[in-house]
Formats: structure tokens, C-alpha cells, sequence
């Protein structure tokens, strides 16, 4: 894909919003809008947003504005759309798991399912891609477990088990998925990797962004 020129919408949560930086002008989508010449980037992060509905309203009512909502909201002139999210279904969303083959945003597989067909249907012309949450560590959890967080539900799983739904329902409707847990190498479970790459082991600092909009760079110019 040229990528000179192009109009991208960045569906996402915290780290899409910026979170952490320490300069704007290194978040992702800058760094991408800045180096490959985009014409416009619209940058659609919540922090704290999830893709699945959430059962009961959190504390702070801006983290139920789920993914699967905000879609909609998508400017119709997008070419190109990266959906960036599922860290937070992982981290302290309390919907269930579901099933892959559910279409209702009130599970995690729903939801996945749910936003891929709504895209696909809603932007026809636009390439739709994914990313799927980068390996993170934060307040005693980590990735190889399931969260620990009060409002998970019995059935919640390690982050792995986020990505790969996201990985196979793609495959259904013929969405690129950018695989960042495999990908992306920064290990938060690696002191080194953790300080040089984020500023908490889940929000990516400065560094780690520059290391994204070069990976995305490369997955959107294989297209």
C-alpha cells in the first residue's frame, strides 16, 4: 500500500490517546502521519476503553465508551482504518468471553466480530487492519496469567487468548491483523525492556511509540 497521502482513522484506547508521552508529536499516528506524508490522521483514543460492552458502569464513565460504539462516530472519508484495542477486555473489562461464532457486543468474541463486520459494512471502500494488544505487565498481573483485577468474570484468560480471537475472527472477514504480542519486541516482563520501551509495563513511552509507527509502517506498506 502507498501510504503518501492517505486518510487514517486510529480506533483505540489509552495508548492511541497518548498516554505517558512525554511529546505528542511521537505518538504513533504522528509518527506515521510525519514520516510516510499522510494527508490527515483522525485519532479516535479513549483511555480506559474496551471493545466488548461493559456489564456494570465503571467509576469513570468515559472507559464504557467501548470500541464497538465509537465506530460509528469513524469519518466516512477514511481510507484506511487501524482498530487498536483489547488491553483493557484483557486488563478489567467484565464481560464474558463468549464464544467465537457470538455477534453481540456484550462478549469479547461478539464484540471482535460484531466491529469487524460493522467496519467492513459501514467503510467498504477503506482498508480495515487490527492490531492486537502488545504483551503488558501491571499492578501484579502479567501476561501469561489471567488478570487479577475484582471485575473480571470467572472465565477470563490469559492475554494470549485476547489476541487470538482477534487473530481468527479476522481471518473470517479477511482483515490484516498486526500481531503485537508476537511482533513487538518489547517484553515488559524484562526489566530492560520494560524501561526502555514503556513507562509502566502497559502504555508505551516515547521510544516504544517510534518502535510501533515503524512496525505499523512496515505492515501497512505490505498491503
Amino acid at each position: 500500500m502507498e501510504l503518501k497521502g492517505k486518510i487514517i482513522a486510529f480506533l483505540g484506547d489509552s495508548i492511541t490517546e497518548g498516554a505517558t508521552l512525554h511529546d505528542a508529536a511521537n505518538r504513533y499516528d504522528n509518527a506515521l502521519a510525519r514520516r510516510c506524508g499522510l494527508e490527515r490522521v483522525y485519532n479516535m483514543g479513549v483511555g480506559g476503553t474496551r471493545l466488548a460492552h461493559q456489564r456494570v458502569p465503571s467509576d469513570k464513565p468515559r472507559h464504557d465508551l467501548c470500541f464497538c460504539g465509537r465506530a460509528y462516530d469513524i469519518p466516512e472519508d477514511a481510507q484506511v482504518i487501524v482498530v487498536y484495542g483489547g488491553i483493557n477486555d484483557y486488563r478489567h473489562g467484565d464481560a464474558p468471553i463468549g464464544r467465537m461464532g457470538d455477534s453481540t457486543p456484550a462478549t469479547f468474541c461478539g464484540a471482535v466480530a460484531f466491529l469487524m463486520a460493522l467496519l467492513k459494512t459501514q467503510h467498504p471502500q477503506a482498508t480495515v487492519v487490527f492490531l492486537t494488544p502488545q504483551k503488558c505487565v501491571r499492578e501484579g498481573d502479567d501476561y501469561l496469567h489471567p488478570s487479577t483485577n475484582p471485575h473480571k468474570l470467572g472465565d477470563a484468560q490469559p492475554e494470549k487468548y485476547y489476541c487470538d480471537v482477534i487473530v481468527q475472527t479476522a481471518q473470517r472477514f479477511q482483515i490484516p491483523v498486526l500481531n503485537l504480542y508476537e511482533r513487538l519486541p518489547v517484553d515488559p516482563m524484562d526489566p530492560a525492556s520494560r524501561g526502555k520501551y514503556t513507562s509502566d509495563g502497559v502504555h508505551l513511552n516515547d521510544a516504544g511509540h517510534l518502535l510501533l509507527s515503524r512496525l505499523l509502517e512496515d505492515f501497512l506498506r505490505s498491503l
